[in-house]
């Protein structure tokens, strides 16, 4: 076994811990349920910012978003600030990324060598929200309940046509390395868009739920007193303007699960890959998602909000032979996973990180550890702001004000304790703790005034002749195969395996 392991992480979009199966919830996934067995588990894991592009530009820094500068899903995500991918470079690894991570901006590598896929979404400005505009709808990109209304099975989608080719793409780079002349330690991301909607599944993945029962939000919208920022994001997501049906929610809820399957279906794909060509005990296999879904509770949907359904997220860290398995209590976040990789390619830490490694947590955990998270995107018209400690959450926002949830008393989190004045104390040193840790003024005007700036850029570059940043992958035809300029022997038994 080597000191320097190769390193696959995995991701998923959207998938929210309370409905993966090691978290209770119902998804049939033999190959991610065989990893969460043999791995740590960690079971108190949160998106530092609940949105696809500033939850993954944390994630790979290691840093706070209102630090970097990448505020939401058109925030650039600066080529200036370091990467785990720069970090394993360094450290002698080389590193490929295949799928969807949502880069934003000139530079789409951020650190890797190679990127064998383009990305699903938009690389431009033109998603940028408007804080100035807190009741306006930009209906060309935001999400709208057609998702669930439209919900159930397509053998073809968008999606499908990317995830398709994400996993195609993995497995065939997990041969060639099997096959590689390079004798560095490799790490490869392999980032799907499933279970993210919109909800609609094969139907090979949807007859796996025939028999299942499928349970409708434990928690409505009538159910809960309605914070603001819920209520705007029930008109951001037009769920105050869209009726659904119990049998609708059922069918988006039955369709998640269902693209759940799908991931696993490729993940398992990848492991059988590691195994038929003998680098499963050399390769030490990271599992997460950059955000959650509500998938109806409290009615909301997708993400946004720092409820557990969409902030919460499942992590685990497979290394049998290097971490016996097991389940970890102490609070984590997606911050922590650039300091994870690092350390386990061997490479000494850096003073920009903010996240700690997830693995010291395993043999002296620290149940009062406090992770935060930022909320910056549409929606807010405010930064909001988490901490996460024991078993409390605390949220808050100036316009919004406080929300104060015992996970394990309330983990359904129906009871607001800032409401209750004998948490008045607490709640009071929180907001200092929220006032010390952070300049909210000073985020609040550099996110309107770097949302203008964007603004401004992405109307000029609409006019006149438009250049894309949108990744170009590229491949060389006269290197593939056999071409006359290589020896036909060797290329035969060169790529057997």
């Amino acid at each position: 076994m080597r000191d320097q392991p190769n390193i696959l992480l995995v991701m998923a979009d959207q998938l929210a811990a309370p409905f993966v199966s090691w978290h209770g919830g119902p998804p049939i996934t033999p190959h991610l349920d065989r990893l969460a067995a043999e791995g740590v588990v960690y079971d108190a894991a949160y998106s530092n910012s609940p949105l696809c592009a500033p939850a993954r530009f944390s994630m790979m820094s290691g840093q706070l978003n209102s630090t970097i500068g990448a505020y939401d899903n058109a925030s650039e995500f600066a080529a200036s600030v370091p990467t785990f991918a720069h970090h394993l470079r360094a450290a002698g690894y080389q590193t490929s990324l295949i799928g969807k991570m949502h880069f934003v901006g000139p530079d789409q590598l951020h650190g890797y060598e190679e990127r064998l896929t383009t990305d699903i979404y938009p690389a431009d400005f033109g998603w940028t929200p408007n804080w100035g505009d807190p009741d306006g709808r930009f209906d060309w990109w935001f999400h709208n309940m057609d998702s669930v209304v439209h919900a159930g099975v397509a053998d073809v989608s968008n999606q499908l046509d990317y995830d398709d080719e994400v996993g195609f793409q993995a497995v065939r780079k997990l041969r060639d390395l099997a096959r590689t002349n390079d004798p560095r330690p490799w790490h490869v991301t392999v980032s799907f868009t499933h279970p993210h909607d919109p909800y609609v599944s094969r139907r090979e993945f949807w007859d796996l739920y025939e028999d299942v029962d499928i349970p409708l939000p434990s928690v409505g919208w009538d159910d809960v007193d309605q914070d603001p920022h819920s209520v705007r994001l029930r008109h951001v997501i037009a769920a105050d303007t869209t009726e659904i049906t119990d049998d609708q929610v059922r069918n988006a809820r039955r369709a998640y699960l269902a693209n759940t399957s799908y991931v696993d279906h490729w993940v398992g794909q990848l492991l059988a890959v590691l195994e038929r060509h003998g680098m499963a005990d050399d390769t030490v296999v990271v599992f997460t998602a950059d955000h959650g879904d509500q998938l109806g509770e409290r009615g909301l949907w997708y993400k946004m909000n720092f409820f557990e359904h969409a902030c919460r997220v499942p992590l685990v860290v497979h290394a049998p032979g290097r971490l016996d398995a097991a389940r970890v209590a102490t609070p984590v976040a997606l911050y922590d996973v650039a300091p994870t990789l690092v350390e386990l390619a061997g490479a000494g830490p850096s003073d920009r990180f903010v996240g700690q490694s997830v693995l010291s947590y395993v043999d002296a955990p620290d149940p009062d550890r406090t992770v935060v998270g930022e909320y910056l995107g549409e929606g807010a018209i405010a930064p909001i702001l988490m901490l996460r400690r024991g078993t409390r959450k605390f949220v808050w926002s100036a316009p919004d004000g406080a929300q104060l949830y015992d996970l394990a008393d309330d983990p359904h989190e129906l009871s607001n304790l800032a409401n209750d004045p004998a948490h008045a104390a607490e709640v009071a040193e929180c907001i200092a703790e929220i006032m010390r840790r952070w300049d909210v003024d000073a985020i609040d005007t550099a996110v309107r005034s770097n949302q203008q700036a964007r603004a401004e850029i992405d109307r000029a570059m609409r006019q006149g002749r438009f250049r894309a940043w949108d990744y170009q992958p590229t491949t060389d035809a006269t290197e593939q195969y056999m071409r006359n300029h290589l020896d036909l022997n060797e290329v035969e038994s060169g790529r057997r395996r």
